[in-house]
């Protein structure tokens, strides 16, 4: 028996036991008439305790000798703790140790194995499995292990059924990249690697499986921020005979239990906003509504004067930053720098203290009196003491311009508290984007998504108004979930293909089996799709997914710790059909 007990339950309770306990060592200090070792497992810390006293002398001096993480197994009697710890659970308690066993030495590790370490990143990365014995990492994947569970406790609870889907795929042209897969046994063809379990899931529903879920691997072969990864984790969800308040019940239904659960937060019905509004209020479609500083139009009120910077821009925005008029010139100007950068994009900002006797500064004194930014700070809604912020220029390149403003201000502000939650629901998509490189439109979200109730005949007339019966849950301005309405109906499909700029036989090679399918009785059906990396880090208070997966990638879609991707030998690619003499 390697243990009796973890290196976490040991208590006051336990005290004159014999106990055995396995795992590694953390810390040791030798004062020379006592040694004691901090005994680490997943579970926690125990302290043990040699010494010249009570400890034979050989067993002692082996002590002194021990490594860090070196994995030890013990035999000994708890005892109480002189010094006690009150900041772990087995502070009240020591164990005195009559009998070590080596079970494994360890090397000196690459960095501090502590809570606050001195390793960087890509160092942590590199020796992953190190990285996991830190309470920080191995904390987050057991928060993440516990979503999981209370995720397939409440979809059980609710009818919905586990099905896997295949791995092995084929390409479509929709979408990020795939990941291919060359067949060593069909020369020259090639499966993918799901970006989701779109069709399956659809043919799942025509198959009469009513409500379906799957807790699954998907592979974007697209490039890297702090929140993606290539290979990420969804929770795909499908449910037969059901219209849009259908699945948005249900799902919010999922996230409150989520948030009681793992968070002990209890939140209302979560508000509704649809895209337009986000994009007018917030100026992106995934709006963190935990704080104000909404957008405020300024076209009507501005466009009056001779300042031809906003007489010849699209639309003239602005917020206003809370308690900010206490800005210097030289923080204005950094500010100014800030939405310049390339990253940003904007060639400047017009600023507006709002004085706390009532009275305004701004950059455009020359051209506006007091009576004109009395109605900026109107229509941004700004107070005495609050700094407004306008940016100008084209209509959807200036939106984002102010979004990306707005959250930097919030961020230096702290006002978005990791611990308060805010989710919202954004409907009624675009069903389509136009490219402006190539002058062709295609699905915002995917080829499968149905018009909203009405609208199909605008596909002909004005594509660009159709609205889809689509809608994304996002939570604290980041999108967790999103989904609609599926098409069922295969002359409706076909009709959808063709505006995305597929001629027929292209449809038929690329999706004939789901068209195929809707001939034999597709039921209405619709679903949603939750990114389970974000989700949990946002849960856990954090944005970046990385510390949540046991064994991330890097920004450039690298394995640093096995080394992957890698070459094969030319044994292989001739096995695969393949020549890298190009």
């Amino acid at each position: 028996m390697y243990r009796t007990h973890t290196c976490g339950e040991l208590g006051a309770s336990h005290i004159d036991q014999q106990i055995v306990l396995s795992g590694w060592i953390a810390k040791l200090r030798d004062k020379g008439f006592v040694v004691w070792i901090d005994l680490r497992d997943r579970y926690g810390i125990t302290q043990l305790v040699f010494d010249e006293e009570r400890t034979p002398k050989d067993l002692l001096e082996q002590a002194r000798n021990l490594g860090r993480e070196t994995v030890l197994q013990i035999k000994g009697k708890v005892i109480e703790r002189a010094s006690k710890n009150p900041n772990i659970p087995t502070g009240a308690i020591e164990v005195l140790v009559n009998e070590l066993a080596i079970l494994n030495e360890a090397l000196l590790p690459p960095f501090t194995i502590e809570d606050e370490s001195d390793g960087g990143e890509d160092l942590r990365m590199k020796y992953r499995y190190l990285d996991i014995r830190r309470n920080p990492v191995k904390n987050n994947l057991i928060f993440r292990h516990k979503v999981t569970m209370e995720i397939r406790k409440y979809l059980s609870d609710q009818g919905f059924i586990e099905v896997e889907t295949p791995y092995l795929i084929k390409s479509t042209p929709e979408g990020a990249r795939d990941f291919l897969v060359p067949s060593r046994m069909n020369e020259g063809q090639f499966y993918a690697l799901p970006q989701s379990p779109q069709t399956f899931k659809q043919l799942l529903m025509v198959g009469g499986m009513d409500k379906y879920f799957q807790i699954v691997k998907c592979f974007r072969d697209e490039d890297l921020r702090a929140d993606r990864q290539p290979e990420f984790t969804q929770i795909d969800c499908e449910m037969a005979f059901v219209e849009q308040e259908d699945i948005l019940n249900t799902f919010e239904g999922l996230t409150k239990y989520l948030l009681k659960e793992t968070k002990g937060v209890v939140v209302g019905d979560f508000p509704r906003m649809t895209y337009d509004e986000a994009m007018k209020r917030y100026g992106n479609d995934k709006p963190d509504i935990r704080f104000g500083m909404e957008f405020g139009e300024l076209n009507e009120v501005s466009q009056h004067r001779d300042f031809n910077v906003f007489n010849a821009a699209e639309l003239v925005v602005g917020i206003a930053v809370p308690g900010a008029a206490s800005y210097t010139r030289k923080e204005i100007d950094k500010l100014i720098d800030w939405v310049k950068r390339p990253q940003v994009g904007a060639k400047g900002m017009v600023y507006v203290k709002c004085n706390e006797d009532g009275s305004y500064k701004s950059s455009v004194d020359k051209f506006y009196g007091q009576k004109d930014l009395a109605k900026w700070a109107l229509a941004t809604g700004a107070q005495k003491g609050d700094l407004i912020c306008v940016l100008s220029g084209e209509r959807n390149s200036t939106r984002s311009q102010l979004s990306a403003l707005r959250m930097e201000m919030a961020e230096r502000l702290g006002l978005r508290k990791p611990d308060e939650f805010a989710p919202l629901w954004v409907i009624d998509f675009p069903l389509l984007e136009l490219d402006e490189e190539t002058g062709h439109y295609h699905a915002m979200h995917h080829p499968f998504t149905s018009p909203k109730p009405g609208q199909l005949g605008l596909l002909d007339s004005d594509p660009g108004a159709v609205r889809a019966n689509a809608y994304d849950l996002v939570l604290n301005g980041n999108e967790i979930g999103g989904g609609s309405i599926r098409i069922h109906d295969k002359e409706i499909q076909a009709i959808m293909f063709k505006h995305l700029g597929f001629t027929p036989e292209e449809a038929k090679a690329q999706f004939g089996f789901l068209m195929d399918a809707f001939q034999y009785g597709a039921p209405p059906h619709g679903g949603i799709a939750f990114g389970l990396d974000r989700l949990v880090a946002i849960l856990g208070g954090q944005e970046t997914i990385r510390d949540f997966i046991a064994f991330p990638k890097n920004n450039s879609g690298r394995d640093v710790m096995i080394d992957a991707p890698a070459t094969i030998d030319q044994g292989q690619l001739k096995e695969l059909h393949l020549r890298l003499d190009y």
